[in-house]
């Protein structure tokens, strides 16, 4: 993916926010009405818990005082852009929730590692040992345990 073609190039957010986004103990949970984070910086990081909502592949809106009080992106919004396979997920399960359908990938051992099977949107090449969501989502790699 380029930068131009990334989903930040989306949003407007300061370079503070993607600090923060970066470096602050952010949990997420994929639900059906969005990305819900948790900040676990905080003493408390069940008062520090907003929901993030996607729509077509960009976080659009969160439920923190930050995202309605300033302009541009808060940095729940820039946590979930920035971690793609969290994004696809949300997104993906997004669309099963509006009525889509999950498709199954049927395995088939002559084609399993051939070229042909790999998804389009494939970034194993930039990862290293650690495969891509579309990648593990098809059945094509899976996560390593270490």
């Amino acid at each position: 993916m380029t930068s131009e073609n990334h989903v930040l190039s989306n949003l407007t957010y300061s370079k503070r926010v993607a600090k923060r986004a970066q470096f602050e103990a952010l949990e997420f949970t994929v639900d059906v009405r969005g990305v819900r984070v948790r900040n676990a910086s905080h003493a408390n990081p069940t008062n520090h818990e907003y929901l993030v909502n996607v729509r077509n592949g960009i976080p659009i809106a969160c439920e923190c005082p930050a995202d309605k009080q300033y302009n541009g992106a808060c940095k729940h919004r820039v946590g979930v852009a920035i971690r793609t396979p969290l994004l696809q997920a949300a997104t993906e399960h997004s669309l099963v929730a509006d009525g889509g359908t999950e498709v199954e990938r049927t395995h088939d051992s002559d084609t399993e590692d051939s070229d042909t099977d790999q998804p389009a949107e494939c970034e194993c090449d930039e990862l290293g040992d650690f495969p891509c969501w579309p990648c593990v989502r098809t059945g094509r790699r899976e996560i390593p345990d270490e």
